[in-house]
């Protein structure tokens, strides 16, 4: 088992940026592919950023490319987020999630067995 936690989420206004933090705990010995995702009012979820166990190799939504930096300190057991830049239509609660065993991008919900409760992220213009 592993449990996340997010934090970081508030209120931002437009071109302001926010850090969000998910930290693990549990299962955190094993290694464990890392991602964030977010879920807008009345819209599914939606891939935002991915990352490797390693953190060498990163994957971003084209949404938020060149905006959003996915980051990880395995000896924290912490993912980050850190939204720069950011638009209203950034606006939702975001989720990390983790695949224990996985060491690759995954970028796909469907991918992931553990997710955190969400963090309300809101921008406005």
């Amino acid at each position: 088992q592993v449990q996340l936690v997010e934090s970081g989420g508030g209120l931002a206004q437009t071109g302001g940026s926010l850090r969000l933090s998910c930290a693990a705990s549990g299962r955190t010995s094993d290694t464990f592919a890392m991602g964030w995702f977010r879920q807008a009012p009345g819209k599914e979820r939606e891939f935002v950023a991915a990352i490797t166990w390693s953190g060498g190799r990163l994957f971003y939504s084209d949404s938020v490319k060149g905006r959003f930096t996915i980051s990880r300190d395995n000896a924290k057991n912490t993912l980050y987020l850190q939204m720069n830049s950011l638009k209203p239509e950034d606006t939702a609660v975001y989720y990390c999630a983790a695949r224990v065993g996985y060491t690759s991008v995954l970028v796909t919900t469907s991918r992931y067995n553990y997710w955190g409760q969400g963090t309300q992220v809101t921008v406005s213009s």
